[in-house]
């Protein structure tokens, strides 16, 4: 038993020695190590990259909203000349049926028959013109009829095919609303992975100074004005105010104003205004970013924009060349 007890022992000893000479070279059993938040460039990267796929499914969806607008409203007005058409088509059968009705309970057969039962020549002649008028007036009627009946059938298509395309835009909102959602979540769970004196040092961008005063004029001080009272409020998603704004939100609001309307979508205002070089920027004039436009905000002069940033920012002043440039439109 002694010699038993010796020989465990001698083994625990060289497996200890064993264990300690592999935690020497390197060859220790890994322990799974916490897993590590990614560092501060590293999180501004992914933040920005999910705030701007975030805002290009939000400008989508404002697009979408514009083209749905404009869609209903051409279905009403699709539908009300159709209801027309219909009373037109329904007064035609009306006179239609009393002619069928006449000519079978013999107006028409006692016509002809004064025709030719007449011996008075004169009276001939006018019976017989007065038959041949009243055929011709019957083949009118009929091909007027079948007219307003094709007129009548080409306008139902027309309702069909213009709701088939408000279904598809429809559609088409909800998916991209579903991709806005996702895209915000993505964002927001970047800042909520970070520590607060890193997230906030994540929004910290853009202008940081006072808010500049604008020298402009005319409808432009007037769009400037409304848009630089604006400055801390919110950005959400969609929205034009007046407590929160998204982009577009915001300079539709500001040049509606001074009374010129814009659309809801940076997209759709790239084409409401005269195109002009950067070279040639005035305060007012509404500045468009990346490829496709997916965000628009106003210059103010000395380089600067007012613009509705992000959900972190807010309504802020930002440099021109903060974001990539894609042109520029006057309105009004």
């Amino acid at each position: 038993m002694p010699n038993g007890r010796k020989r465990i022992g001698a083994v625990a000893a060289t497996l200890i020695a064993l264990i300690l000479a592999l935690v020497g070279i390197g060859l220790s059993v890994a322990v799974p190590a916490a897993t590590a938040k990614p560092d501060l460039e590293t999180a501004k990267k992914q933040f920005a990259k999910y705030e701007h796929l975030a805002e290009q499914a939000s400008e989508r969806y404002n697009d979408a909203q514009v083209k749905l607008q404009t869609t209903q409203t051409k279905l009403t007005a699709l539908n009300a000349d159709l209801a027309r058409q219909e009373k037109v088509v329904a007064a035609m059968r009306q006179q239609v049926a009393t002619m069928v009705v006449d000519q079978y309970q013999g107006d028409a057969l006692s016509t002809t028959s004064q025709v030719v039962l007449s011996s008075n020549p004169d009276a001939f002649l006018d019976n017989l013109n007065a038959v041949s008028a009243y055929n011709s007036q019957r083949g009118q009627v009929m091909k007027e009829f079948s007219n307003e009946l094709d007129r009548l059938n080409l306008r139902k298509a027309a309702v069909q095919d213009e709701a088939k395309r408000l279904q598809t835009l429809q559609d088409t909102m909800a998916a991209q609303k579903k991709d806005l959602d996702e895209k915000a979540a993505k964002a927001k769970s970047v800042l909520d992975d970070l520590e607060a004196k890193a997230r906030a040092q994540i929004l910290s961008g853009g202008w940081t100074g006072d808010v500049p005063n604008v020298d402009a004029s005319g409808r432009a001080a007037a769009a400037v004005r409304f848009a630089m009272a604006q400055v801390g409020k919110a950005y959400v998603y969609g929205a034009a105010g007046p407590n929160a704004y998204d982009c577009s939100g915001l300079t539709m609001r500001a040049w509606g104003a001074a009374g010129v309307g814009l659309p809801h979508s940076s997209s759709a205002q790239q084409g409401s205004g005269t195109r002009v070089s950067e070279s040639e920027l005035q305060p007012g004039d509404l500045v468009f970013y990346y490829s496709p436009v997916s965000h628009v905000g106003m210059y103010i002069g000395n380089g600067l924009i007012v613009n509705a940033l992000n959900p972190g920012a807010g309504v802020r002043v930002s440099p021109l060349h903060s974001m990539p440039y894609s042109g520029a439109v006057r309105p009004g």
